[in-house]
């Protein structure tokens, strides 16, 4: 029974991965704190009884929390891929050679 040829890990797939999952959780990070933010807010208003500023949930907290989460998201996920990028890598030299 003939091995099955394995693919060889290609470069272009680290990055495109990388900024794919930034992606959705930079954009996860955002409606969670965007909600939350505008929960507050409105609470907020409510206890003070003033009119609730939603644009201050929106500028002030959810914006700048989600370009945060995504630079460290994008940070990690470099790390991890490249990481496995090279251990597939390794794992495939080791395949051709047995």
């Amino acid at each position: 029974m003939p091995k099955a040829e394995s693919q060889r890990p290609r470069w272009i797939g680290v990055p495109v991965r990388a900024f794919l999952v930034t992606f959705l959780l930079t954009l996860l990070a955002f409606a969670v704190a965007l909600l939350l933010s505008i929960l507050g807010t409105i609470v907020y208003s409510q206890v003070e009884h003033v009119a609730p500023n939603l644009q201050y949930a929106y500028r002030h907290i959810a914006f700048p929390f989600a370009i945060a989460v995504g630079a460290i998201v994008l940070v990690v996920m470099l790390t991890v891929e490249i990481r496995n990028y090279r251990q597939r890598k390794a794992l495939a030299a080791i395949e051709r050679v047995t």
